[in-house]
């Protein structure tokens, strides 16, 4: 008894920081009388650690053989399993390595509570929360709101004793896309993160080519086929099948596609069995193209031989229409189709299937990860694969992943045989060159990355195609921004004050980043915050709960400062009324949570300017919304039958646009509908999969709805061919996303307009506009160029490339021991390289020899390194470093 209550003494430290003995009293109260469990109850009200040292003071006063064995039962039945084995087991290491993730955690509160939704995170952790603890999150955030809800969920995980919690923690974080949250939290740990496609047009370039991650497999409806539908003709009977307009699907079974003249000029080198890119306009039918393809594939077969075809691509719904109409050409047939998404059951035998079926429709990270397991021994189960929007195929994107594979096949000496490779694209792209040989490069190594052979474009069939598929006018409307903006003016006021609080509490703030000449309302004020954030957590002091207040103030601070930045973006983009709605919403949800003192302190800084934002918010009207409400009224009113798409970077700005029209008398009778991406991120909710679906096909077809606001969800795939307006509403990215979005105009006499308050926007889609010129150079340049030249460069590609990644995959980066240590930039604090990294270079003094001592000396310095070179007579370095 004694030695048991002695290791109770010494292990109450780990139940008092883990236990909320309330879950626990109704298993022992047998054991505890019912005066004392009321007692510990209302002790919980004060907190439950309290509650906790009062309940294992209770359990040390007990006298009866067994009690011991009951608590350990009632934590097992209670759901405390992992501080019931740590007890049992006498071992805690599995709690205590849970320490640094806590505290850190506890640092990052402000951030995590500002940034998540609550009940989007709580199913992640039904293995790690108690049944209690969910229902009373889920409570919280129902009565008091989203702030309240993240507080009691952030509780519950710094009180679990779920070793796996940190890791679920991040998937969640990942999988929802909180990427503020992420940022600071992810830092230098084993984490994946997925690839932001939605808030901003990223320029396409050069992107490493080794550093692999999982790109998001974002909802994108697309349909590129319809608008060029080919007849269906069935062999029995010779009747005709149309292909519906709108909804993609095949009526009728058939074994013969009749295409176009131009789409058989496309379809021509894949049907040869030469590796192809198809570049074609969006709403020439690649898809189409692409079932011939398919179909002829599958049917050309040598005897005693079976083919087996992966179509991939990018978006789940573009996965999901493909399959459909993969599915409805092939019912009848004796090819069997299946498909596999992000979607999909995480339980389901991927690779047992894909090698039992003909034709398969896969996002591509499923088949990287299949690799990766070996599900999938090879890509050379496969005879054909379809890359759908190829452009992709560069950096890190996981079609270039699969490439790698492919390419290490047919580089390497196994002797298997590689698919053919047939892409599907609307635009290759440039990527970031300058020039006619620069983007003729550039093109060269999109053909090496998928090693291709042609490019088939429309030649011979030019009127035909221009027949089918109109190209809308493209203008561009450059505005004069608000000449006074005094919502600016204030708000600056409010962050100057808000940093000077901070810096009353850490003198040394503006030394935490190097991020200099930042302006309010900006991106760059953004990355500030984010790297402010990032420093707050490697920051070391001597008194380490002094560390631990100011590091956690300063996330309060710089989180508010967070959404005054946005709240700038907002009031730029759409009305000040909109950028003062979302400041007084995040402010009531700081309320209804726990509302420290230092909330209290910048709550009240706001609260005293609240009444000049609001006479500001009834006045300062947007020239640039004046401008969109000219151009939708000027159209609808020469074309009553207008379809019109609004695309916009970010998902507030979707929903301060549609209140903007539908609260203007002259635009309400457009009831505009939004679609937006389905993850969902931390400055407005995203759309169910059967949301997006219901709001495309009521703009498709439901002649109330004249207007549909989209994020860049839409750029690559809605196909609607009674659209004739595209606005681009400050959206601006590559010459890709260019020639995308304005392919959704599909009307004849479209137009394509972009307003911008920006001049360098205006300047890039100008640029957009000449790069649009030089890729179809680019393009005629490879194909012009000798076939077997073409070839010997793009073998140069390819082999290079093989090499790199080999000797990435030999060099491993060094462990980590008391002699290989991490060394920091001793200016800005950086990870510059570990010990071990450095290397000793002997040098001779000799002129000739000059000029490396240099280089050495200076990447030293770059490194932060101070460096002292004795010399030798014989001209050697005799000391290595300092």
């Amino acid at each position: 008894m004694d030695d048991v209550k002695q290791f109770l003494r010494v292990s109450r430290v780990y139940i008092e920081k883990i236990l909320r003995p309330s879950y626990v009293t109704a298993y022992m109260m047998t054991w505890l009388k019912e005066d004392v469990i009321e007692q510990i109850k209302h002790k919980e009200q004060e907190g439950p650690t309290m509650a906790s040292t009062l309940f294992v003071d209770k359990l040390l006063e007990l006298q009866d053989e067994g009690w011991y064995q009951a608590f350990i039962d009632a934590l097992r039945a209670s759901g405390y399993t992992g501080l019931c084995d740590a007890l049992e087991k006498r071992d805690f290491r599995d709690i205590e390595c849970l320490e640094e993730d806590r505290r850190h955690l506890s640092i990052i509160y402000s951030t995590v509570k500002s940034n998540i939704k609550p009940d989007e995170l709580v199913p992640y952790f039904t293995q790690c929360f108690l049944h209690g603890e969910l229902e009373a999150i889920k409570q919280e955030t129902v009565q008091k709101g989203d702030c309240a809800g993240a507080e009691k969920l952030i509780d519950c995980l710094l009180r679990s004793d779920k070793k796996q919690w940190p890791k679920i923690f991040t998937i969640a974080l990942e999988e929802k896309n909180f990427t503020p949250v992420l940022e600071v939290w992810s830092q230098n740990k084993d984490s994946e993160c997925k690839k932001e496609t939605e808030s901003s047009c990223e320029e396409e370039g050069e992107q490493s080519t080794f550093t692999m991650f999982q790109y998001s497999e974002e909802v994108d409806p697309q349909n590129q086929c319809l608008s060029a539908a080919p007849e269906l003709r069935l062999n029995h009977d010779s009747s005709v099948a149309n292909v519906p307009q709108l909804t993609g699907y095949f009526h009728q079974s058939t074994s013969e596609l009749k295409l176009r003249n131009y789409q058989e000029e496309l379809a021509q080198p894949a049907h040869q069995g030469k590796n192809t890119i198809i570049c074609a306009p969006t709403g020439s039918g690649k898809t189409i193209v692409a079932l011939s393809i398919c179909d002829r594939h599958l049917k050309s077969m040598p005897a005693g031989q079976k083919g087996k075809v992966v179509f991939l691509a990018t978006k789940v719904p573009v996965y999901e229409q493909q399959k459909d109409i993969f599915c409805k050409y092939f019912e009848d047939s004796d090819y069997s189709v299946v498909g596999f998404c992000g979607e999909s059951p995480e339980n389901v035998p991927i690779g047992m299937v894909l090698k039992s079926s003909d034709i398969i429709i896969l996002t591509p990270q499923i088949l990287v990860n299949c690799l990766k397991e070996g599900s999938v021994p090879s890509l050379s189960i496969f005879t054909l694969m379809i890359f759908d929007e190829c452009h992709n195929t560069i950096g890190s994107h996981p079609y270039n992943v699969l490439m790698f594979h492919y390419l290490d096949m047919k580089l390497g000496s196994t002797g298997e045989k590689c698919p053919q490779v047939v892409g599907l694209t609307a635009s290759v792209g440039t990527g970031k060159a300058k020039n006619e040989d620069e983007a003729t490069q550039y093109v060269r190594k999109l053909c090496a990355s998928l090693d291709i052979e042609v490019i088939s474009t429309v030649k011979n069939n030019v009127e035909e195609l221009e027949k089918i598929v109109y190209k809308p006018e493209k203008l561009i409307r450059e505005l004069t921004p608000r000449k006074t903006d005094l919502f600016i003016n204030v708000m600056s006021e409010i962050m100057s004050e808000t940093e000077k609080m901070a810096r009353n509490i850490f003198p040394q703030l503006d030394s935490l980043s190097n991020i200099q000449n930042r302006s309010f309302g900006t991106q760059k004020y953004e990355q500030w915050i984010i790297d402010t954030q990032r420093k707050c957590r490697i920051l070391q002091m001597e008194n380490k709960i002094e560390e631990r207040r100011i590091c956690q103030e300063l996330f309060t601070y710089t989180e508010h400062l967070r959404k005054y930045n946005d709240s700038i973006m907002i009031n730029d983009d759409a009305r000040t009324k909109d950028a003062l709605d979302y400041l007084k919403n995040f402010f009531e949800n700081v309320k209804n949570g726990s509302y420290n003192p230092i909330e209290q302190q910048v709550t009240k800084v706001f609260e005293a300017k609240l009444p000049i934002l609001e006479d500001i918010s009834s006045n300062n009207l947007n020239p640039k919304l004046d401008d969109v409400e000219f151009i939708l009224i000027e159209a609808y009113h020469e074309n009553p039958q207008t379809r019109t798409l609004l695309f916009v970077k970010t998902r507030a700005l979707v929903s301060a646009l549609k209140n903007w029209i539908e609260e203007t008398p002259d635009l309400r009778f457009l009831k505009p509908d939004i679609l937006i991406g389905r993850n969902k991120r931390h400055d407005n909710i995203g759309m169910t999969l059967p949301s997006q679906k219901g709001a495309l096909e009521s703009f498709k077809t439901n002649s109330e709805s004249k207007l549909l606001i989209a994020t860049s969800v839409a750029d690559e795939g809605i196909d609607i061919p009674a659209c004739n307006l595209v606005i681009l509403y400050e959206y601006v990215g590559n010459v890709t996303k260019m020639i995308q979005v304005r392919g959704r105009g599909r009307a004849k006499d479209s137009k394509c307009i972009l307003v911008t308050g920006k001049r360098e926007e205006a300047e890039k889609e100008k640029m957009n506009l000449l790069h649009e010129k030089l890729m179809t150079t680019a393009v005629e340049n490879v194909q012009n160029q000798n076939k077997q030249d073409l070839q010997k460069m793009i073998m140069q590609i390819q082999k290079s490339e093989k090499t790199q990644r080999d000797l990435k995959k030999i060099i491993k980066g060094p462990e980590l021991t008391e002699e290989n240590k991490r060394l920091l930039c001793w200016k800005c604090k950086r990870f510059a390289c570990n010990t071990d990294d450095i290397r000793v270079i002997e040098v001779g003094i000799q002129r000739k020899h000059n000029h490396l001592l240099w280089l050495q000396s200076l990447k030293c310095a770059t490194l932060g390194l101070k460096v002292t070179i004795n010399w030798s007579s014989g001209g050697e370095l005799k000391n290595k470093k300092k």
